[in-house]
């Protein structure tokens, strides 16, 4: 299945509420349950905000992808850190992928980042599988890393550097 990716708008802050709210999301993210539209409406509005990518089954967002660049750090400029979440009803039918291609090509061609970072869930097989097709790679375990329905659990950073 094909989805449609563009860019986030603070009109899609009812959708990624709902995407946010989502169990899977919230096991495998480091966001907070109960997320609301305000806080999306006030992140995607920000000046400064990252670059919010979404995938859109017809008019409807079901997953998100954010590239986070480091504008304010003249010497990590050639950085940038990814976070992306699927809904599961639409996980593993390519949504990761897209949103990911989309996040790459622009951090490659257009942003001029030469490391892409991110953080995954050491448990996250779909999302290390993921990854690393597109070239990421293990670069450490974090552990304990994270509060996650009450135990602490590691994380994977994972990079991909642009040749």
């Amino acid at each position: 299945m094909s989805y449609t990716i563009r860019r986030a708008t603070p009109d899609d802050a009812d959708a990624l509420t709902i995407v946010y709210t989502d169990a899977s999301v919230i096991a495998g993210t480091l966001q907070l349950p109960y997320s609301s539209p305000h806080l999306w409406r006030e992140r995607l509005a920000a000046a400064d905000a990252p670059v919010q990518l979404v995938a859109c089954d017809g008019k409807v967002a079901v997953g998100n992808i954010g590239l986070h660049t480091n504008a304010r750090t003249p010497r990590r400029k050639h950085a940038a850190e990814l976070g992306m979440a699927v809904m599961s009803a639409h996980q593993r039918k390519g949504v990761g992928s897209q949103l990911l291609a989309a996040a790459i090509d622009l951090a490659d061609n257009w942003y001029g980042i030469t490391r892409l970072e991110l953080s995954v869930f050491t448990d996250n097989e779909a999302g290390v599988a993921l990854y690393t097709k597109f070239g990421f790679a293990i670069e450490g375990t974090l552990r304990k890393y994270a509060l996650r329905n009450g135990a602490y659990v590691d994380t994977y950073t994972m990079a991909r550097l642009k040749s």
